[in-house]
C-alpha cells in the first residue's frame, strides 16, 4: 500500500498516494480529505468525472474501481490506492475510437445536455460486464441509480440494449422503428 503522511503548508496531514488510473500510474500529494473526484478532476486534469449531488445520490461522479461501479464524491483517494480505477476517459478503445458503449449512446442519442453521460457510460459498462445480455426491464433497472434532467431515460435504455449487442460483434443497421430497432447480431440481417 503507498501512503504515507505528511503535514503540509496548511498545517492539514497530507499523504503521498499511488493511484492507478486507466491503466497509468500517478503518484500524488493529498489532503486526507480529498474526494477521489476532486483527486481525478483537479490533481488530474480528468475532467471527464462530474461532480453533481456531492452526496452520491445523482451518478454523475461515477467511475469503475476494479470493475465495479463506484461514486467518486464518496470516496477519499487515499483509500483509491491499489486498486484499478477507470473513467469515462479510459473506456475508448487502445486505438482510440469509442468503445462500445460510448458508440451506442451515440447511435441511440442517449445524452442531451451530456452532465449526467459520463456516470452513465461508467454504469452501464459495469452493468453490461455483470449482465452481458440484459431484457429491456434490466437494462432500466442496471440505470437506475443514475440521473438524467433532460433526457427521459427511453434512449439511455435503447443504448444498453445497443451496446450489449455491439460488445457480442452486432452491428447497427440503417432501418426504421427507433433508436435501437434495427441493431442485429453479427452475421444476422439487418
Amino acid at each position: 500500500m503507498t501512503v504515507s503522511a505528511q503535514t503540509g503548508e496548511t498545517g492539514e496531514a497530507v499523504h503521498d498516494v499511488r493511484l492507478r488510473v486507466n491503466g497509468v500510474v500517478h503518484d500524488l500529494r493529498v489532503p486526507a480529505r480529498r474526494l477521489l473526484s476532486d483527486a481525478l478532476r483537479h490533481d488530474l486534469g480528468l475532467t471527464g468525472t462530474h461532480v453533481g449531488c456531492e452526496h452520491g445520490v445523482c451518478g454523475a461522479c461515477t467511475v469503475l474501481v476494479d470493475g465495479r461501479s463506484a461514486r467518486a464524491c464518496l470516496m477519499f483517494a487515499v483509500a483509491a490506492v491499489e486498486v484499478d480505477i477507470t473513467t469515462v476517459e479510459g473506456l475508448t478503445r487502445p486505438d482510440g475510437s469509442l468503445g462500445p458503449v460510448q458508440q451506442a449512446f451515440s447511435e441511440c442519442h442517449g445524452l442531451q445536455c451530456g452532465f449526467c453521460t459520463p456516470g452513465f457510460l461508467t454504469t452501464i459498462t459495469a452493468g453490461l460486464e455483470e449482465n452481458p445480455d440484459p431484457t429491456h426491464e434490466e437494462a432500466r433497472d442496471m440505470i437506475g441509480g443514475n440521473l438524467c434532467r433532460c433526457t427521459g431515460y427511453q434512449n439511455i435504455v435503447a443504448a444498453v440494449e445497443c451496446a450489449a449487442v455491439l460488445r457480442r460483434g452486432g452491428s447497427r443497421g440503417p432501418g426504421p422503428g427507433g433508436p435501437h430497432a434495427s441493431i442485429t447480431e453479427a452475421g444476422g440481417p439487418s
